[in-house]
């Protein structure tokens, strides 16, 4: 174990020299230790993520960077309008459709011509993509955009990591109650955690109603999470696949608003899934605003963001007439001399300023009315709020969130904290091994857990056909999943040759042999790709399912190029992704290439549980998995699945022998 407490004096500047590096502990007897060690881990995170992004751009050649799909060139610009005020950069192949690239709704991206680390570069959010276009919210517009080719390359989040790093500074702050008045119980100080985790939040002068579960459409398990929730300062809810935990944490947030209590901030780690929390709180009636870049924001639900708000607020008249008699000003500045020019400067100034102070109290008066404020943890860092406090903060996906990215929302004065998420399903995504190894992907939610902090499970799952959910309970849930829906239900669709029709569950043994990509960052397994264009064809041929209800997803993203590239444009709306990237998503049918097949038995990362778990739980009606039965049984929990395969007689050898 590393050694303890380097430096005593606690030191705040983000680039500081580290003392020696403080180990993760689950319990933090030393506030110290705690900024320490995460200080330390997320400076790591940040250098090793823009020392990969150098390397790329320094050693890697135009073609291991485009088969990674982490860099677009020699493209051709222009300009499409504008977005909520920021131009919008459009990005073509020079007559052709774009190669496959990793660039999504959301992402970062960095402008550049030819060499982003020697030339002035520009930052841009990626607003959607098709075939043949990439779309681009920058803040600024290059010069000579249509002239000469342009290059795109995924960039490294700094933002997240100063927010982070101020977010600890403010946790440890001796000044006031540290950002939160949970600190001491976030570090699992108290002697009964339990109890104390228990007490009831201190919020003073709100009136508060009882809770009323009134005509919400709830389970057990989620009436009794709710219930708890509402009167203990601190709550975990641990939601497993298809139990409803967004269904869950929307009711939580209604039933807090009409008990009195407000403003309360609802954050999530991904844009995705604070947008899913937003749209189940605007479907109940909430008042609620998304903060954020509506760039980021799902299309169908920009007007609730708060710059749709702020454009439609009735004073913006106002400002829209300050604005016109300031440029009618400024046309006739050329006409003044002296004295004049100089009183006309100084009542443009003023204009200026009263624009900026309007703007300001019709923002102040936005986020004043709403009842809850949605953002990313990230999000909640941004200097619009930074002199506002929220005492009840809710996390969704709260074990996808690294403990300082959690910080951020809850320093912003949380009595009150709920944490959503499911330990059991994919951690938080780290890129730095450094700091992997360090700890940093233990979710503050995990470590409360760690130490006997109870979590309330929610136990009837919506989605799976019950033969499809059998497996994950027992192995990763202690057995306690019921069914909310029946077999009938969930229909195995027809295309396929189930080898038990009552059971939609089958393994395709493939006994192929997996190819290593020329980036050396990723897998494919050409055998496989082929099985699997030829049983999504079967699926699709009787016509009870249509291409939107498969999805076709592999560990690794050069098996998901390889499919996409064979599946090219012959089967429109058909979803091949990686199982990261289908944490919280459901399909009819899920067809899963497992990649690994070599003689030495390495199953690599598909070793970890948790993505074996969201794999096998997106399926509604049908789970078809392809793999090399003989890789794969060289892991323990693959070798218990197929174990559970072959008891229900669910292997489907007909499929290649065909």
């Amino acid at each position: 174990m590393p050694e303890k407490g380097g430096v005593r004096r606690m030191n705040t500047r983000p680039g500081a020299k580290k003392g020696k590096s403080v180990a993760h502990e689950a319990k933090w007897r030393k506030s110290q230790d705690h900024f320490e060690c995460f200080t330390n881990l997320i400076a790591t995170e940040l250098e090793d993520e823009l020392n990969q992004v150098e390397d790329r751009w320094k050693n890697w050649t135009k073609k291991k960077m485009l088969s990674a799909g982490l860099a677009l060139f020699d493209l051709v610009a222009r300009t499409s309008g504008r977005f909520f005020g920021d131009p919008i950069l459009v990005f073509e192949a020079r007559g052709g459709p774009l190669p496959f690239h990793r660039f999504g709704h959301g992402d970062m991206v960095i402008i550049s011509r030819a060499r982003p680390w020697g030339e002035k570069v520009i930052e841009g959010v990626v607003l959607d993509r098709n075939k043949s276009r990439i779309r681009v919210v920058a803040k600024e517009k290059p010069s000579d955009l249509r002239k000469g080719g342009w290059r795109l390359d995924k960039g490294a989040n700094r933002v997240a990591h100063d927010r982070m790093h101020e977010a600890l500074i403010s946790f440890h702050s001796t000044e006031g109650d540290g950002g939160t008045v949970l600190r001491d119980l976030l570090l699992c100080q108290p002697h009964d955690l339990v109890t104390s985790a228990q007490r009831p939040p201190e919020i003073r002068g709100q009136k508060i109603r009882p809770l009323s579960t009134k005509g919400m459409l709830l389970d057990s398990s989620q009436k009794e999470a709710i219930e708890t929730a509402v009167n203990q300062r601190l709550t975990m809810i641990q939601g497993p696949p298809g139990t409803g935990k967004t269904h869950t944490a929307v009711h939580l947030l209604k039933g807090l608003i009409e008990m009195g209590r407000g403003p309360i901030l609802a954050c999530a780690e991904s844009n995705v899934a604070v947008d899913n929390l937003l749209e189940g709180l605007l479907n109940l009636g909430v008042n609620a605003i998304r903060f954020g870049r509506p760039v980021k924001v799902r299309e169908s639900l920009r007007d609730a963001t708060l710059d749709a708000q702020v454009s439609i607020h009735p004073k913006q008249d106002e400002i829209a007439f300050i604005r016109e008699e300031t440029e009618g000003m400024r046309a006739k500045l050329h006409d003044l001399k002296g004295k004049d020019k100089g009183l006309a400067h100084r009542d443009i100034n003023k204009n200026y300023r009263e624009i900026r102070e309007l703007e300001q109290r019709i923002t102040d008066e936005v986020i004043d009315n709403a009842e809850v404020i949605c953002t990313t943890n990230i999000g909640a860092g941004h200097f619009t709020l930074n002199n506002r406090k929220f005492s009840i903060v809710l996390i969704d996906e709260a074990t996808q969130a690294t403990e300082p990215s959690a910080l951020v929302p809850i320093v912003k004065g949380a009595r009150q904290l709920i944490l959503v998420g499911d330990h059991r399903q994919l951690p938080p995504t780290v890129t730095s091994q450094r700091a992997e190894e360090g700890g940093l992907d233990i979710p503050l939610f995990e470590r409360l857990l760690s130490n006997g902090i109870p979590a309330h499970m929610l136990t009837t799952q919506y989605r799976m056909h019950p033969t499809i959910r059998e497996f994950p309970s027992s192995r990763f849930y202690e057995n306690r999943l019921e069914d909310g829906c029946s077999s009938s239900e969930r229909p195995p669709a027809a295309g396929f040759l189930w080898p038990d029709w009552d059971k939609p569950v089958a393994f395709v043994p493939v006994h192929g042999s997996e190819m290593e990509e020329e980036s050396g960052s990723s897998r494919s397994n050409m055998d496989e790709a082929a099985v699997v264009v030829q049983v999504v064809n079967d699926l699709l041929l009787p016509g009870d399912l249509s291409p939107e209800d498969i999805g076709v997803i592999s560990p690794y993203a050069g098996q998901v190029r390889l499919i996409r590239s064979m599946i090219e444009d012959t089967i429109e709306g058909l979803e091949v992704k990686s199982v990261d990237g289908y944490q919280g998503r459901e399909k009819e049918i899920i067809v899963l290439s497992t990649v690994r097949a070599n003689e030495n038995g390495k199953v690599g990362f598909l070793s970890n549980y948790r993505r074996l778990n969201v794999a096998l739980t997106r399926a509604k009606r049908g789970l078809i998995v392809i793999g090399d039965d003989r890789t794969l049984r060289n892991d323990h929990t693959w070798a218990s699945w197929l174990d559970w395969i072959n008891e229900s007689n669910l292997m489907a050898w007909h499929v290649v022998n065909s």
